[in-house]
């Protein structure tokens, strides 16, 4: 089946447009691993008490502040990495993170990088620091351009589209922004971070 790299406007909207129609699209990595997402979370700026870019601008989030269709990759509790698609326009904080994926390829090579902890394919990539590590993401592809692939990251449709109904909950693990319903799931998917 033929694969379609989004667009640039595919990302230039709202984080909340952009959340949910991320859903059943595929993340492509190096060395032949993809996963389709069925998980992800928005986050925006100045009114999300949840986002990075709550309190402005610095060296650590300055990628979510655009341009959209980057990848915006930070580490968090000085053991992981998290992998967002910067959304809206330029100046603007805005991110959807990715928080599951179901594994479709390079599965060999994503057991590898996962190691004992991964010991069935719902293990791969069911959580946020889970699929960047299986998928090989980190640090050093903080503000990849993912419209033109470069690194060999990017998000494509495979015609799939996303569910007409996604599941919304809250977000989770956060401490502030916790009452607003900004996750997005593929409702059945086995792969989530935590059961809806």
């Amino acid at each position: 089946m033929s694969r379609k790299r989004l667009p640039r406007d595919f990302y230039a909207r709202h984080a909340l447009e952009v959340a949910p129609n991320l859903l059943n699209k595929v993340l492509v990595a190096p060395y032949g691993r993809a996963g389709r997402i069925v998980e992800v979370e928005a986050y925006r700026g100045a009114d999300d008490p949840g986002s990075h870019g709550f309190r402005g601008m610095t060296r650590r989030n300055a990628t979510m502040f655009g341009p959209p269709g980057h990848l915006y990759v930070y580490f968090t509790y000085g053991m992981h990495w998290c992998a967002n698609v910067v959304a809206e326009t330029d100046g603007v904080a805005a991110a959807v993170l990715l928080r599951a994926l179901t594994p479709l390829e390079g599965l060999e090579a994503m057991y590898a990088a996962r190691g004992p902890a991964a010991r069935r394919d719902r293990d791969l990539c069911s959580g946020p620091a889970k699929l960047t590590q299986a998928l090989g993401i980190d640090g050093s592809l903080d503000g990849t351009d993912l419209v033109s692939g470069d690194h060999g990251v990017t998000i494509v449709d495979d015609a799939q589209p996303p569910p007409s109904e996604p599941a919304v909950t809250a977000r989770i693990g956060l401490s502030n922004g916790t009452d607003l319903p900004w996750r997005f799931c593929v409702a059945g998917a086995a792969d989530l971070s935590r059961p809806l």
